[in-house]
């Protein structure tokens, strides 16, 4: 199984903690980017095969991983078009998610505990997302509804009225079978075709999720900490409370 990382966009919410400009994933937390965390931790779960997507800063982005010492062997896939929608950044991997093979997707902009991973790779569910039911409501999770065990929206904002009897916000990790991905590449295509450039990766993912529910999987990972670095009071959580939560089990980390 190889891992694609979406590590092209700006990061632009985030210029109060990050006068310097640099992609939101070199970020230190505690020391150490958030890349490099997550790199370290694919290549302690055996994943042997990590294809980087790039695109703001890429050079800066090459050059760090090119410094670290524990990580896998790391390919890189550049997304000319980056200040657009990440559904852009996700086509740039098409020729992977087509190879035939079940991949790992990934935002590179998380601070998560390793067991979430660990729980994602060990997982029954051939095709898998991660879901989290203790998250602050509002209008910035993408968030997973659930009924009788189906994924039935996979989206920010909720339909009114959709009936659910489970509720959590997506981690932003997610593992698909061979087919499965290059439905995702498929679907990435279609939008690019019909000029919607500008849309996040995660309605290209709902459009396949949505057409085959009954394939999709999910493991809740409620109470391991997380947590998606968008704005200036996420790098103070992270700093103030998950990272210190996640060294409570895995010292050193």
């Amino acid at each position: 199984m190889r891992a694609i990382v979406l590590a092209a966009g700006r990061g632009e919410r985030l210029a109060a903690s990050n006068p310097d400009g640099h992609p939101k994933c070199l970020l230190q937390i505690g020391g150490r980017t958030l890349l490099a965390r997550q790199l370290g931790t694919l290549n302690q779960l055996g994943i042997n095969r990590v294809d980087l997507v790039v695109g703001y800063e890429a050079d800066r982005l090459i050059e760090h991983v090119g410094s670290l010492t524990e990580r896998p062997p790391v390919s890189f896939l550049y997304n000319p078009r980056f200040l657009a929608g990440s559904v852009l950044s996700l086509l740039a991997a098409a020729d992977i998610l087509q190879g035939g093979e079940p991949t790992l997707l990934m935002d590179a902009d998380v601070l998560f505990h390793p067991d979430i991973l660990r729980r994602l790779l060990q997982s029954a569910h051939a095709n898998c997302l991660l879901l989290d039911r203790e998250f602050i409501p509002g209008d910035e999770p993408v968030k997973i509804a659930v009924a009788n065990g189906i994924m039935i929206e996979f989206r920010k904002q909720l339909p009114p009225g959709l009936v659910f009897d489970q509720l959590g916000e997506s981690v932003g990790f997610f593992r698909f079978d061979a087919s499965t991905s290059a439905a995702v590449a498929a679907a990435c295509a279609r939008y690019e075709a019909e000029g919607l450039a500008d849309a996040p990766h995660e309605e290209a993912l709902r459009d396949v999720l949505l057409s085959m529910p009954g394939r999709f999987g999910f493991e809740d990972i409620t109470g391991l900490p997380w947590v998606e670095v968008d704005f200036a009071e996420d790098v103070e959580r992270a700093e103030r409370e998950v990272l210190p939560a996640i060294r409570d089990d895995v010292p050193g980390y």
